[in-house]
């Protein structure tokens, strides 16, 4: 095991790493910001280095000042977290040849399955499946990407082979408006990603977003940990997560988890990651792979029983995983709620700061945050200040713990989305489960519309 990690990120998921990191007898690093000086994790880490200004590419996007900092300090290990330079190949490979261990796959994974043409190659000839479309990058040809999306079937979308976020792609519904979409799509894509190559996909119209979680260790030792549903979704962006997915065949579930672990096995996969998929009509569509731990993490721990973030950890440092597929059950029901500094209907960032910080509690309530009473929100990074996840034996009893936790969570001096959270939990189409992506946007959409019809 490893002597001392260094914690390249900041929020939650910097107090999540150290938690897992002081569990297991591991001395840490934080780095930060001159905005996060006064941070929950930096005071509870063994030692913090401040890498930077505030702006995130002079600080946590500082690939020289990150590895000065694991220099400096004696760092064996360096993990990233979620976010900022976790699924950035050029890193690992810069952690690596630096001397220290990269906690999460290697940099020629994490380039496989960052590029979403390469990444469905793979995936298609593991066999998991993918959606119908292109055979990877379009062509130059204007002729021949028409062909292509009469082949396909209209509407069609056009994704970016780096994006990712919910950037980078461009739905067209019928022939008339495929080139244009392309020209877009690639013009955006060479901006925001430095990769014009982009893929065409079916559109699905309704469906729903379940992830398969897994971990795999370099002894070619594969494991799903169940799925997760993240349907509830605005701008491409989760809202909230839950898992088990609702009303889905557990068979079907197993056929394309086992597809998943033997995904891992032969791209020789290292570390925690997430098979992304799009599910309709009882079918799964692979649409990307995220290389690093989730956001919505906690809600398969708490099902498993099964520490991600520690596994991570051990993997790296070259264990074996230490049990098999047959020995993972799935138990209960869990579901997060995000909570994000913001308007809770207009979504307006809301940094600044919190007076009062009071979080919930009672059987089955976990919650994830580095906030407290008196920790100023800065206004340079993402508005998510903590997670609210709860457990229960049943989704309907974890729904109800959810609803009390709520009422009971207190955050005073900035806005917060908790309202928003509130209103979804007493939804009877959420409380239904199973509702798509669109959901959530068609339920805004209609509020706003009834607010100026008055």
């Amino acid at each position: 095991m490893f002597g001392k990690v260094l914690i390249a990120n900041r929020g939650e998921i910097a107090l999540r790493v150290l938690r897992a990191c002081r569990e297991l007898g591991v001395r840490t690093v934080a780095v930060h910001s001159e905005a996060d000086t006064e941070a929950k994790y930096v005071k509870l880490a063994d030692e913090s280095v401040c890498i930077g200004p505030a702006p995130s590419a002079k600080s946590y996007l500082n690939i020289p000042a990150i590895i000065s900092a694991a220099e400096v300090t004696d760092a064996e290990a360096i993990h990233p977290g979620y976010g900022f330079l976790s699924e950035n190949a050029d890193f690992a490979e810069c952690v690596e040849k630096s001397g220290f261990a990269f906690i999460g796959p290697c940099p020629e994974t994490i380039r496989l399955m960052g590029d979403k043409v390469s990444a469905k190659n793979a995936m298609r000839e593991a066999g998991v499946p993918c959606v119908p479309g292109s055979e990877g990058a379009l062509p130059d040809d204007p002729k021949e990407i028409v062909k292509i999306g009469r082949a396909v079937g209209y509407p069609v979308i056009i994704k970016a082979a780096g994006g990712g976020g919910g950037r980078g792609m461009r739905v067209a519904h019928t022939e008339a408006a495929l080139l244009n979409a392309v020209n877009m799509t690639r013009s955006e894509a060479g901006a925001a990603f430095n990769n014009s190559t982009v893929y065409m996909e079916k559109f699905l119209e309704n469906p729903r977003h379940v992830e398969i979680q897994i971990l795999s260790d370099a002894h070619r030792n594969s494991v799903y940990l169940g799925e997760r549903d993240c349907s509830t979704q605005r701008r491409h962006q989760k809202v909230i997560e839950e898992a088990p997915a609702p009303d889905i065949n557990r068979r079907v579930i197993s056929r394309v988890g086992d597809r998943c672990a033997e995904a891992c096995r032969r791209i020789n996969y290292r570390g925690a990651g997430t098979f992304e998929f799009l599910y309709e009509n009882g079918e799964f569509y692979f649409i990307e792979m995220n290389t690093r731990v989730q956001v919505e993490h906690p809600v398969t721990e708490l099902i498993t029983g099964i520490d991600i973030v520690q596994a991570q950890i051990r993997i790296a440092a070259g264990e074996k995983l230490w049990f098999r597929q047959r020995d993972i059950e799935i138990r209960g029901h869990a579901i997060e709620c995000r909570i994000n500094a913001e308007d809770p209907f207009k979504f307006t960032p809301s940094p600044g700061k919190i007076t009062n910080w009071h979080p919930p509690g009672g059987p089955g309530i976990r919650v994830d945050s580095h906030a407290y009473s008196g920790y100023t929100v800065p206004p340079q990074y993402d508005s998510m200040i903590g997670k609210v996840i709860a457990y229960g034996d049943t989704r309907d009893q974890a729904i109800r713990r959810m609803r009390i936790a709520l009422s009971e969570m207190m955050v005073d001096g900035i806005k917060t989305n908790i309202p928003l959270h509130q209103d979804l939990m007493l939804d009877e189409r959420f409380i239904k489960g199973g509702a798509s992506i669109h959901y959530l946007e068609e339920k805004l959409a209609a509020k706003s519309d009834a607010l100026k019809g008055k």
